[in-house]
């Protein structure tokens, strides 16, 4: 670690998956000094359901990420279906813009993915890190954090700022005791695998009372099939093993799925996941900032996962680069109100206490949440568009010999983060600052899965 112990950092990044190398990219494209640090290997696998929900694709494509997903193998995702016990709503993905449709990839893919953009942006990321204290001063603001490395050794690194993107067991968020503003009880357990997907090429949701299934095609071949039942019932399958509970519960939530995954063998052994639950907690305090699951964690339920992590990366990076108090309040107010609205809805579904008409009411009312959140990511697309016109207006009126006023370091002449300008550091998140900038105008996306309310 001596390569990284002497270094001046704006922002030091605790996590360096999806939440936190996305966060780490979008500061080092701004102008930030930013080291990333994680206790696992990097490209290892982790609990996810893979699914890159509109925003998400949108995101990735106007990061210029999207084509590094697609170079990886993962499979473009043209339809999805929604099956209400016997009555199915098959609905087909419409492209538009340069995004061709959704995707599924695997965390050993996609976390690389990012770790290395945020690599190429300047940032500098350690795997095998494990965060043991926070370093304050005087005042008790968070000033840097105290790691172990792969050896034992000890160091102290410094920075302005440290963000908590360390997951739902955050431990930067058990150290500053951030406040939990929110919370929900109730879960789903969930039992999954990977199965050769050569005729599972669609996103499946099926629903049945107190169960529930699905499918998400992702790399290699294979498709992550699951499983969702009460925590109980888990619990008690653990003796028997979850091959059974898994077999009996597709057959009772989607029997033409079952069937056809019965004479299938799963690449690997299933997973369990015994469900946990949801919470939001308080986003910044002095010196500190959290994101991804470190903040704001809920059920896997509605696969929203992903898409929340790299929208809530987007409005804190935009928040650090404007540097001001103000806007990190900013930043968690509209995390909150972006999340609340999915986040009771998503616990209602993960209770499934529900019949299948109130599921699909459910569903109508996530996608109309979903909607709010497209939103605001078009929103900040829309500022990267003015900031693009006006840097050409300049350009060219350099080019005939008009005087252009001396900008700093700002890209393609976006205001400078650096100055506190949230336009300008809108411009630099969303566009992706040299890297690629968002396609003009609305994508014609309404939510997540396309409407299923139709």
């Amino acid at each position: 670690m001596h390569d990284i112990e002497h270094e001046a950092y704006d922002t030091i990044v605790v996590g360096a998956r999806a939440a936190g190398a996305t966060t780490a990219m979008l500061l080092a494209r701004g102008g930030q000094r930013v080291l990333t640090l994680d206790r696992a290997r990097l490209g290892s696998d982790t609990l996810s359901t893979h699914a890159l929900q509109r925003g998400a694709v949108t995101l990735l494509e106007a990061w210029g990420l999207l084509d590094r997903v697609r170079a990886a193998g993962t499979p473009v995702v043209r339809r999805t279906s929604f099956h209400y016990g016997g009555d199915p709503v098959h609905v087909p993905i419409r492209a538009s813009r340069g995004v061709d449709g959704l995707y599924a990839p695997r965390r050993t893919v996609l976390d690389p993915i990012l770790v290395a953009a945020a690599r190429e942006a300047g940032a500098r990321a350690r795997h095998g890190v494990k965060v043991r204290d926070l370093s304050r001063d005087d005042r008790g603001r968070v000033r840097g954090v105290v790691v172990e490395g792969v050896g034992g050794e000890v160091r102290t690194l410094r920075a302005d700022r440290v963000v908590g993107a360390d997951g739902a067991r955050s431990t930067v968020a058990r150290l500053t005791g951030a406040r939990t503003t929110r919370r929900s009880d109730a879960a789903c357990a969930y039992v999954y695998g990977y199965f050769p997907g050569a005729d599972l090429d669609a996103i499946e949701f099926h629903y049945a009372p107190r169960t529930t299934a699905g499918v998400f095609p992702t790399n290699d071949g294979a498709a992550c099939v699951f499983v969702g039942v009460p925590p109980t019932r888990l619990a008690a399958a653990r003796a028997a093993g979850t091959r059974a509970l898994f077999d009996a519960a597709l057959a009772t939530c989607a029997p033409s799925l079952a069937a056809r995954l019965a004479r299938e063998a799963p690449v690997g052994a299933l997973r369990s996941f015994p469900g946990a639950p949801g919470f939001l907690r308080a986003p910044s305090g002095p010196g500190f900032a959290l994101v991804g699951d470190a903040a704001h964690f809920k059920d896997p339920a509605t696969a929203h996962g992903i898409t929340a992590a790299l929208r809530d990366a987007t409005l804190l990076a935009r928040a650090l680069l404007t540097g001001t108090d103000r806007a990190l309040a900013d930043y968690a107010r509209e995390r909150d109100a972006l999340s609340l609205g999915l986040f009771e809805v998503t616990a209602r579904i993960a209770s499934l206490e529900w019949s299948l008409d109130e599921l699909r009411e459910l569903h109508r009312a996530f996608s109309a949440e979903s909607r709010r959140e497209l939103a605001t990511i078009e929103a900040l697309a829309e500022t990267r568009r003015q900031s693009i016109e006006s840097s050409a207006g300049a350009a060219d009126g350099a080019l005939r010999g008009q005087a252009i006023a001396q900008r700093g370091p700002s890209v393609e002449g976006a205001p400078s983060p650096r100055d506190g300008d949230e336009r300008g550091a809108a411009a630099f998140v969303v566009g992706g600052g040299p890297h690629g900038a968002l396609p003009h105008g609305r994508t014609g996306w309404n939510n997540p899965y396309e409407d299923i309310s139709r």
